[in-house]
């Protein structure tokens, strides 16, 4: 009996540090999994732009390659949580807006530049086609000095290479809170097609991007 307890004394001990060993192991594991999740979400950028209503302008970012989602909401005002009975009186400072989560090492930002001009009008002061205020204003909400530099950039390039009748007043200006739409705003284009395509028809949207685009409206 004597000698047979300091064995089994080990053996509980051996037993025990195994189990301990591999429920660390378990651990570690769970945390190179996790760590590696949040690397990859690192990897995504946004961008934010507000065109007019954002129910026309989520389907062009929607339909790139490397775009990971699109949200219509609110942002460069002041009032905090507004309601989109708020923002559409006016008074409240914000536009509205779409925020574009993106992976940059399939789509660039300029790319998504190209797309955000290609779909406003941006010679419209405080307006966009048949929506008239500053919270339909056309503006590109950069979130870093990079997108800062490409914006201003994408800009003069536009006021240099295309000839309007008026000249461009999209503004670029830093981003600050996004407050995202009520659900029902949120791709109205496929919720409600048929009310849409109205819209934008009696909005003159389309044919307005032609006259100041031409092939390339829209794209």
């Amino acid at each position: 009996m004597s000698s047979w307890q300091p064995a089994n004394d080990l053996m509980m001990r051996e037993e025990t540090l195994m189990k301990t060993l591999f429920i660390a192991m378990i651990g570690f594991s769970t945390l190179i999994f996790a760590a590696t999740l949040v690397v990859a979400a690192t990897n995504l950028d946004k961008a934010t732009f507000a065109g007019g209503c954002f129910w026309c302008m989520e389907h062009p970012f929607d339909q790139i390659p490397g775009v990971v989602s699109v949200t219509s909401g609110y942002t460069g005002g002041e009032k905090k949580n507004p309601t989109y009975k708020e923002v559409s009186a006016g008074g409240t400072g914000h536009a509205e807006s779409i925020q574009v989560i993106y992976d940059p090492t399939r789509v660039s930002y300029e790319k998504l530049l190209e797309v955000f001009w290609h779909n406003i009008d941006p010679t419209a002061k405080d307006r966009q086609f048949c929506d008239s205020g500053r919270q339909y204003r056309s503006a590109i909400f950069y979130h870093n000095d990079e997108q800062r530099r490409l914006a201003l950039q994408s800009r003069e390039l536009l006021e240099k290479n295309k000839t309007f009748k008026d000249p461009i007043v999209t503004e670029i200006v830093a981003a600050t809170e996004f407050y995202p739409a009520e659900n029902n705003h949120q791709h109205y284009y496929k919720k409600n097609p048929i009310r849409y395509k109205y819209y934008r028809t009696v909005c003159g949207r389309d044919q307005r991007l032609k006259e100041l685009w031409g092939d390339i409206a829209g794209h």
